[in-house]
């Protein structure tokens, strides 16, 4: 009867360690799916990247709750148009965007008043996860998704943190 309560555990237990196995190899090719996605859709348009003198690409953003631009939630880049703007694409996932996070925000507060506007679009960040970061850096200067990737596209971003600065004329 021992024998028999053994085999049964240990064919549990190699049932077991299969079935762990094959959700953690499912896991790592959705990770995989998801970059690999990701990636494509940054490399494989057929927009150019601005470049300095040409007039910044025109994009449609709705902030995210609390992060706000002069009380609007909703606005497009044309709208800034008279405003010096420091467009910043960040991630929370990205190592690199949360060293650089405190030094926007300083960079944030001392030129605000003098006609320069700081944008952040999350790139392909769940809003949870993008709201705590930007709560976590104590970060106030207007932030927006780009979950579609259409703003990273029409910038040709490689990756992120990327900043552009655009000037008073577009």
């Amino acid at each position: 009867m021992s024998d028999l309560s053994t085999t049964t555990s240990a064919t549990e237990t190699q049932t077991a360690v299969k079935k762990n196995r094959l959700t953690t190899l499912f896991m790592w090719l959705a990770i995989a799916l998801i970059l690999g996605l990701s990636g494509w859709g940054l490399v494989n348009s057929n927009r150019v990247r601005p470049e300095a003198g040409q007039t910044a690409p025109d994009f449609n953003m709705q902030f995210f709750n609390g992060y706000e631009w002069e009380t609007v939630t909703e606005t497009t880049l044309a709208d800034m148009r008279g405003k010096v703007v420091v467009l910043n694409f960040w991630a929370s996932w990205c190592v690199e965007c949360r060293v650089e996070a405190d030094l926007l925000e300083q960079r944030w507060q001392q030129y605000r008043d003098q006609g320069v506007v700081f944008l952040g679009i999350a790139y392909v960040d769940a809003e949870p996860n993008s709201l705590a970061y930007l709560q976590e850096f104590n970060v106030t200067y207007p932030n927006a998704p780009d979950l579609g990737t259409d703003i990273a596209q029409n910038y040709e971003i490689t990756g992120v943190p990327e900043t552009f600065f655009i000037g008073r004329d577009g």
